[in-house]
């Protein structure tokens, strides 16, 4: 996405209709092996150490979200208070999953905001973790 970062005091919303990225240029990020996968985010990379998930968790949990999840918006994000800017697209996906704590299954509602690198070869994971 080649637009303009919003200032500081403006809004981070990107309005347009649907996502930015097209599924297809995920997928083929996703599937491109490991290393183009990257969690861009301090609370991504802490939000995920949470979930236990490693990188292949992660990039399954983003094939699910955008092929059946739902397209929520997309936004600026901002690495660190100082940092680069990205143009992000989010999605929201319910999955059950088995917990063995509580011997069955139960629905969990996740959320990724994604962007992709200016070069189109690497993701960057902005955000993944669960309803608050």
């Amino acid at each position: 996405y080649e637009g303009t970062p919003p200032s500081a005091s403006s809004e981070s919303r990107i309005y347009i209709e649907g996502p930015l990225y097209p599924v297809d240029d995920v997928l083929n990020i996703l599937d491109s092996g490991e290393e183009q996968t990257l969690l861009w985010t301090k609370k991504c990379t802490q939000d995920v150490e949470k979930l236990a998930l490693d990188i292949e968790d992660v990039q399954r949990l983003v094939k699910e979200a955008i092929t059946q999840g739902k397209y929520l918006n997309s936004e600026w994000c901002v690495q660190k208070p100082t940092g680069p800017w990205a143009a992000c697209d989010g999605y929201r996906l319910l999955r059950n999953e088995w917990v063995e704590h509580a011997r069955r299954e139960m629905r969990f509602e996740y959320y990724v905001k994604f962007a992709i690198g200016k070069t189109g070869k690497i993701l960057l994971l902005v955000s993944c973790h669960t309803s608050n």
